[in-house]
């Protein structure tokens, strides 16, 4: 490979790195082929269409991951260039990039051993369980050999291009450099456009498509998409079955669907009194474990106003959150949907017209607004509840003279409800009614929060972030009693996840269970309900309770209405789905795999049991079926 130095001499370091990229990527494809050669088409056709897509892949990642190698080889100075302590940086750049993608090509030959994939959403979730994957990794494979010799092949490949490839004798102009850097820059917005994933699909066989596909492609497309396709990975029914199932487990005592297509679930939910259209507050607490509760057994005394609040609301008692996630228990509560795999639909594109609890409301002339303590880019919170109809009031909209204190999460409590406060007294001025969709943030590291309104000085830890929390739902709900308002509206109060489930790699079920409190005096009767529920019951339970009569596409339940023994709830980590209903608890698995168990609520504890295969078929009946009414757009609002 002669470079001229007058030209390329420049771009040599880049241009051989992308060169050694090249042969390794090819070198992986052609492992991994052999490795499954008798599981894929390998006729001399399918093997170039393989090859030839997968070399395009492999050239479209190359031309983008140059890039800020590129960036430095044009900007640094003529004088500099040739000097010692360029061409040091110039070598360490060369072996940290050699090293890592020899990694890359051996991480991607044990996640094609595991998974018969190229990586997708799973290596993006191994990356959020990083302390259980490492620990894993460490037991299975051989890490100091691995790694000794991945060093040691860098190096004699970074010395082999040093010595060969490399040139420092260049007289490249400035003007011409940026000509190149500006080349390189047009290659990425090009591919943007006019390249898809999907061009990777040359074949009927699975196998061969991952083949042509790219690691590195396939994972940023992962991590953007947030998805783990369902019917691909996990166990499935057929579509035949499918479909009756669905519409059986989705029936209501009190629903019709409005079609005999069996493919069709939309219903139209009946209910028998007067309905009402108060205002509606949810507050969606961050990380409220139900343990954390006096109600619960805690004897901290960490929430002295929610527990009087229980003894006067209509207190649920058995609720399950869906997932580990504020995204997750926002899907949940907002679309009423079991949990996908992957990420939340919250943070998914085509996520936008969606139907959910605002949509319903919005045709009764409601005014729908999703406030959150802090700044609602992120986790995409915005942008989902911006396309999905609600208005939106976040830190942005929050004067700095209302800010006592504030963290990277977001506002104190108390300056929210504040604002929330504001929006009712609008909202009653004006004639109008409001549903407020409110996401707290004080429950969070560095749980920081105002001095003087709790015993536990700030920063206090969970414990004194709970207390303040439930300090500022006390005085919210002081204040909304002095306003004309109060009488004509429901606060519901339920957590998102709890505090402690975040980085477990299996589902124990203690660690979703959290509380819902319907707090309505003069409206909804107090009482208590210890009936088993889900987070996505919350939404349709609430309509009940007012005596909506809608065209409902939810999947949640009323479950005041619900027959005894139909009860039933969906929790998740970001692969692991399960089911749990009565004390039997079904676990699907990437690979198709499935786990059951028996399972106390009270003590957590599971025992093995031999399949139940009627209830895991229900069980991939509910998860199935919610992959493909989100996939296939049939998820979407009523008009």
């Amino acid at each position: 490979m002669k470079l001229d130095k007058n030209f390329w001499g420049r771009f040599s370091a880049a241009i051989s790195l992308g060169f050694l990229w090249f042969i390794l990527g090819a070198i992986l494809r052609v492992k991994l082929a052999l490795f499954s050669y008798n599981q894929i088409l390998a006729t001399p056709w399918e093997i170039f269409k393989v090859l030839a897509v997968g070399g395009i892949f492999d050239l479209i990642v190359i031309g983008q991951g140059l890039l800020p190698l590129l960036f430095y080889l044009a900007l640094v100075p003529r004088r500099f260039f040739a000097a010692k302590v360029n061409k040091l940086v110039i070598m360490g750049l060369l072996w940290v990039s050699t090293a890592l993608l020899l990694l890359l090509s051996v991480t991607e030959f044990y996640f094609w051993d595991e998974f018969q994939a190229r990586f997708n959403f799973i290596a993006v979730d191994y990356l959020i369980y990083t302390q259980e994957v490492v620990g894993m990794i460490r037991e299975g494979y051989p890490l100091k050999a691995l790694f000794s010799g991945i060093g040691l092949t860098a190096s004699v490949l970074t010395v082999v291009i040093w010595k060969k490839y490399l040139c420092w004798d260049t007289t490249l102009s400035f003007k011409r450099r940026l000509g190149v850097l500006g080349l390189a820059l047009v290659f990425p917005v090009v591919v943007f456009f006019s390249v898809t994933g999907n061009m990777k699909n040359v074949s009927g066989n699975i196998l061969n498509n991952e083949l042509a596909g790219n690691g590195v492609y396939e994972f940023l497309s992962a991590f953007r998409n947030n998805e783990l396709d369902y019917v691909r990975y996990y166990k499935t029914i057929p579509n035949e079955e499918l479909e009756p199932r669905l519409r059986q487990l989705l029936q209501e005592p009190n629903s019709q669907y409005v079609s005999t297509n069996p493919g069709e679930l939309t219903k139209f939910v009946t209910a028998s009194g007067l309905e009402r259209h108060p205002n509606i507050v949810v507050i969606t607490v961050e990380s409220l474990s139900a343990d954390y509760m006096g109600a619960f057994g805690n004897q901290k005394g960490l929430t002295p106003n929610l527990d009087k609040l229980a003894q006067e609301s209509l207190f649920f008692t058995k609720v399950y959150a869906t997932g580990t996630r504020t995204v997750r228990g926002l899907e949940a509560l907002t679309l009423s949907i079991p949990p996908t795999p992957g990420q939340s639909i919250v943070r998914r594109p085509d996520n936008d017209d969606l139907f959910t609890l605002g949509s319903v409301l919005n045709s009764r002339n409601y005014k729908s607004w999703f406030v959150y303590g802090g700044y609602g880019y992120f986790d995409n919170m915005n942008d989902f509840y911006a396309k999905n109809n609600y208005q939106i009031l976040d830190r942005t909209s929050i004067p700095k003279e209302k800010i006592m204190t504030e963290t990277v999460w977001g506002v104190a409590d108390e300056v929210i409800f504040g604002e929330a406060v504001e929006n009712l007294d609008k909202a009653y001025a004006s004639g109008e009614k409001v549903f407020q969709m409110i996401m707290t943030t004080s429950n969070h590291r560095p749980y920081i929060y105002p001095d003087g309104r709790i015993d536990i000085p700030s920063p206090g830890g969970a414990s004194g972030a709970v207390k303040y929390t439930d300090w500022a739902i006390g005085n919210f709900l002081a204040e909304a009693k002095k306003h004309p308002w109060f009488q004509d509206t429901v606060f519901v109060i339920v957590a998102d996840h709890q505090a402690a489930s975040a980085g477990k790699t299996e589902v124990p079920i203690k660690k979703y269970h959290i509380p819902l409190i319907v707090y309505a005096p003069g409206l909804i009767a107090p009482g208590r309900v210890d009936r088993l529920m889900s987070q996505i019951d919350v939404a349709p339970t609430l309509l009940g309770l007012l005596n909506f009569s809608y065209t409902s596409r939810f999947m949640g339940y009323d479950i005041m209405k619900l027959p005894v023994g139909q009860e039933r709830i969906f929790i998740s980590t970001y692969q692991n789905i399960a089911y749990a209903k009565g004390d039997n608890l079904v676990v699907l698995k990437p690979k198709k795999q499935v786990s059951f168990y028996q399972i106390n609520y009270q003590t957590g504890e599971y025992t093995k049991q031999a399949p139940d295969a009627d209830l895991v078929n229900e069980a991939i009946s509910w998860y199935q079926g919610a992959s493909s009414l989100y996939k296939e757009g049939k998820y979407g609002a009523v008009h």
